[in-house]
């Protein structure tokens, strides 16, 4: 028999070899963690959850801080009910001159974004950059205090049953009362039957109104709070103002039963 050449075993054993590498790696499963991580794929567990998802937020109406912008004060006030916002509002925003025209364009949409993204996470308004920006800010105010509040569970907190912003509470706006220098109008949140807060969410603006204004819209939210009804004094040097304020909130409470 011819004997096998020394050179031709080798060759043959490094081919074996070579084949079992293959198939062992055939065999490797086409799933990898390690390799899906290294990719920049993540896994499942390892996803993100939404914003503030490990947080309830407390059901009720919470207010954010004022956002201080180039044009002016923005502040947002929410409505949470079951977890979810469903209302979004500014109670503050740019006035006067050409900030009238940006603000009622700009806020409607901002609110809706809100509400759809449940989140400060929303896109600026093309044309109202400053107005936007102040919006997202007091919005995540908002949004922390509700969180907070939820999370705590304290009296008094939104979502605990107990005092003002609580599921009991709600908010009332009254018709606009027009006036000789521009309409007024009022909301009041109501807790148990009783006036917790009031704000004109509008009133008169621009040139000297604009120092009327805000003298005076504070001290007549303060009134009606204490008063706990329209019979509140009207403020010196504000006569219009002050009977536009009362006449909404008259409107507001006969809304809320009040």
């Amino acid at each position: 028999m011819r004997k096998s050449h020394p050179v031709r075993r080798a060759v043959l054993a490094t081919a074996a070899t070579v084949s079992g590498i293959v198939l062992l790696l055939s065999l490797k499963p086409a799933s990898d963690p390690g390799s899906a991580a290294a990719g920049g794929a993540v896994p499942p567990a390892a996803a993100q959850s939404p914003q503030g998802g490990a947080q309830p937020i407390g059901n009720g109406t919470v207010t954010g801080d004022a956002a201080q912008t180039q044009y002016g004060a923005v502040q947002v006030r929410l409505t949470v009910s079951g977890g979810k916002i469903t209302e979004a509002e500014a109670v503050r925003a740019p006035r006067g001159g050409q900030s009238d025209r940006i603000t009622s364009d700009a806020v409607p949409r901002l609110n809706q974004a809100a509400v759809a993204a449940q989140s400060a996470e929303i896109d600026a308004v093309s044309g109202a950059t400053y107005t936007s920006a102040g919006y997202k800010e007091s919005l995540q105010s908002a949004l922390d205090k509700a969180r907070a509040a939820g999370s705590a569970g304290a009296p008094g907190a939104a979502g605990s049953g107990q005092g003002p912003g609580s599921a009991r509470a709600r908010t009332v706006t009254g018709d606009a009362a027009q006036t000789q220098y521009g309409p007024v109008q009022v909301r009041i949140t109501v807790d148990g039957g009783k006036i917790t807060e009031a704000e004109a969410v509008r009133a008169p603006r621009g040139g000297q109104s604009d120092r009327i204004t805000s003298d005076a819209v504070p001290r007549l939210n303060q009134a009606a709070v204490a008063a706990q009804s329209a019979e509140i004094d009207a403020v010196s040097g504000a006569t219009y103002t002050s009977a536009g304020y009362r006449q909404s909130l008259q409107s507001a409470l006969d809304r809320a039963g009040g």
